[in-house]
């Protein structure tokens, strides 16, 4: 039963935090994360359900209710041969604090056949999240959207009015790959850049694209055109994952890509961030296969494809990315002040990789997010780093 007072407050952009564009739905709002025109330019399939995923996107506001009710339709994804996925998450903060979280179980859900490289969709049903007793206090509300389901957004009910929340934190707009997108963290806030946003005390714009950080031209074409007061780039991982390009090719990508980006952000801070350690892809390339004799035990596992003798013909493994990232930088540094270089060792290394290693060979799990967040917090937005004004 409907409270007898439900306030119904259209979802409109300046309600939402961390999407670039919505799309009109026959039944609401999709959050994107890539506009419109961007994702003309690509047609591969994971970039387009990637950008879909609202991993930093939240509906935020200011009100004194008491009850909220969000409809949503989700998007589940389920993996041929894989345990079952858990449903996404939604976080309810209250004044910066969790207050309370929530899933829906229905939705639409796309079937995706690794072996195959197919996928199946099939139409599901709505659901409600629903957050009560939350005091009649003014306060500032957002709820932070699972960031790894599709999530369409169809109605939001307050039993009272709300007002869009001001905007008055600086803005750092990060791209990178699954492990920025969210990977195997619990919770929206708990990704590594939502944990490290908080810490820092600025409003994150996440363009992390699970099997996406290409250095796509479009991505650093969006990225030069959003307002933003700080900016970071974690390049590795996904190029390696894919095979992608040769040494020939890397080191003019990431300096079209960094000129793109200070096109528009010619003074901003910029932080260019290399891989975290990943064991199987440190000297051996691409491109990455799931393991079969992991799905036949019910295990998401993946694998190195490649020869490590392949590197003297040019292919990229993590060790050769860091240090042509890393010589790359130290390169424009002289003429770009502004221009910073994190080893992603220093987020989650050898030491790290002993004691939490990736589950399946290639994500962090929800623990390692939240050693990496306050890694890159105490790193970056220290007085003396990158992020902090006097670095």
């Amino acid at each position: 039963m409907r409270h007898p007072s439900w306030t119904t407050t259209p979802l409109t952009d300046d309600l939402l935090r961390g999407a670039i564009e919505t799309e009109r739905t026959e039944r609401g709002v999709l959050p994107h994360r890539l506009p419109a025109w961007a994702r003309a330019q690509c047609t591969d399939g994971q970039l387009a359900m990637a950008e879909a995923q609202p991993t930093g996107v939240r509906v935020a506001f200011r009100t004194r209710a008491t009850s909220i009710e969000l409809d949503t339709l989700a998007t589940k994804r389920v993996y041929v041969g894989a345990p079952p996925r858990p449903d996404g998450v939604y976080d309810l903060l209250v004044d910066g604090r969790l207050a309370g979280q929530a899933i829906v179980s229905t939705g639409n859900t796309l079937t995706i056949d690794l072996a195959t490289g197919t996928a199946e969709a099939r139409a599901g049903e709505p659901a409600t999240v629903r957050f009560t007793g939350l005091g009649s206090d003014p306060k500032d509300v957002e709820i932070w959207l699972p960031h790894n389901e599709t999530t369409e957004l169809i109605a939001l009910r307050t039993d009272a009015p709300v007002q869009p929340r001001e905007r008055d934190r600086p803005v750092w707009l990060h791209h990178g790959s699954s492990i920025s997108h969210g990977s195997d963290a619990a919770s929206p806030t708990t990704t590594w850049p939502a944990l490290a946003a908080r810490l820092g005390g600025v409003e994150l714009i996440n363009l992390g694209f699970a099997g996406s950080a290409l250095l796509d031209p479009f991505v650093a074409r969006v990225m030069r055109d959003t307002p933003a007061d700080l900016v970071s780039l974690k390049i590795g991982i996904n190029l390696v994952n894919l095979d992608l390009m040769r040494l020939r090719a890397f080191a003019p990508a990431v300096h079209g890509f960094l000129d793109t980006i200070r096109d528009g952000h010619p003074e901003t801070p910029l932080l260019v961030v290399s891989s975290i350690l990943c064991p199987i892809h440190e000297d051996t390339p691409g491109p990455t296969a799931t393991d079969s004799a992991g799905l036949s035990t019910g295990r998401l596992l993946f694998r190195a494809t490649g020869d490590p003798a392949d590197r003297a013909s040019g292919k990229l493994t993590l060790a050769v990315i860091r240090d042509e990232v890393a010589r790359i930088v130290a390169q424009r540094a002289p003429a770009d002040p502004h221009l910073h270089h994190l080893d992603g060792r220093e987020l989650y290394g050898a030491a790290d990789s002993a004691e939490l290693p990736l589950p399946d060979e290639l994500h962090p799990d929800a623990a390692t997010h939240q050693r990496m967040g306050e890694r890159f917090a105490a790193l970056a937005f220290a007085p003396s780093g990158p992020f902090g004004g006097d670095g």
